[in-house]
């Protein structure tokens, strides 16, 4: 039997702090001996179709398959399945809402590196796209650090005020300036300590000039050939660290700004495990900008199937029958 998971069973079953962990494991284990694949296909119009496979972790029985349609001008934007196989025999154990799987790994995972890479009193953060993946990296970096001051921006005004009222409220902000919405990106960032981006832009919403000493920006755009959230003038004089260079350099961040492997500090494998050094000195720019990686929908993916397991949830299906 095959346990489906929808976007309901997987918000009732998850929690940030047990994702984060999961997550936290995951950039520092192995990712087994197979070589991880992303691969988007355009389609006619803006929608694209991605593929992630296989996600592997080592010490987890299990490996995922993740396809999902992207398409900007639709609500929700990504759809799809992620597929949760056995590892020994190859079994469909679930099938997963890959919109919901992919929100909370690319969001925490944005909080880990964002946590990792910002000064350490930083605590006002410039949300610049108030979409679901800002959403869970505003529910992930609580968990490792105090916020104090939120600023949203976003196309849609009232979908920027909703988010700055729901977190503000969550975070039990208050006081004059504590929570606020910005009509533009360069006034949004101008007294943050952390910004984080999460927006469908294909040409650079920040610069250099815009950007304070000292800021640290997770890009969460720039994960397809196209888009691009940051200058290559901003990049070149930031402390860069991405999930994997090569995607970097060939999809992402560097890619976008027409830079190549030497403007990547590291990864944040690397980060978390002591092989490179994250921020230098309290002064430097520092960036986080994933692509996203299959072994992180696998570490999502099996915290919800062995909560589901345990709990009873989810909807047992026999594509065999």
């Amino acid at each position: 039997m095959t346990l489906l998971l929808t976007r309901s069973d997987l918000e009732a079953l998850l929690d940030p702090a047990g994702c984060l962990d999961a997550l936290r494991r995951g950039f520092m284990a192995g990712e087994g001996a197979a070589v991880a694949r992303r691969v988007v296909g355009r389609l006619p119009g803006q929608g694209t179709a991605t593929a992630l496979l296989p996600g592997l972790i080592e010490e987890i029985p299990a490996y995922t398959v993740k396809v999902n349609a992207k398409f900007p001008g639709s609500r929700p934007a990504l759809r799809g399945v992620v597929c949760l196989h056995d590892l020994g025999t190859g079994e469909l154990l679930a099938q997963l809402d890959s919109a919901t799987v992919t929100a909370w790994r690319t969001g925490l995972a944005a909080a880990l590196g964002t946590h990792a890479l910002a000064r350490p009193d930083a605590d006002a953060v410039a949300v610049i796209g108030a979409g679901a993946q800002a959403e869970l990296v505003m529910r992930g970096l609580p968990e490792l650090r105090e916020v104090r001051r939120l600023t949203v921006c976003d196309l849609d005004a009232a979908r920027a005020a909703g988010f700055a009222e729901r977190h503000g409220e969550r975070l039990g902000l208050s006081g004059d300036g504590a929570v606020a919405v910005a009509a533009d990106p360069r006034d949004a960032v101008a007294d943050a300590g952390i910004v984080v981006m999460a927006t469908w832009a294909r040409r650079p919403l920040l610069h250099a000039a815009d950007v304070t000493r000292g800021t640290h920006l997770t890009s969460l755009g720039a994960d397809e050939p196209g888009k691009a959230e940051l200058s290559a003038d901003l990049l070149e004089g930031a402390r860069v660290v991405v999930d994997d260079v090569p995607l970097a350099v060939e999809m992402g961040v560097l890619a976008g700004a027409g830079l190549d492997v030497k403007h990547a500090a590291g990864t944040l494998r690397d980060l978390l495990c002591g092989q490179v050094p994250g921020r230098v000195k309290g002064s430097e720019i520092t960036v986080y900008a994933p692509v996203g990686l299959p072994w992180q929908d696998l570490a999502v993916s099996w915290a919800a199937y062995r909560s589901a397991c345990a709990t009873g949830a989810g909807t047992e299906f026999d594509f065999l029958c």
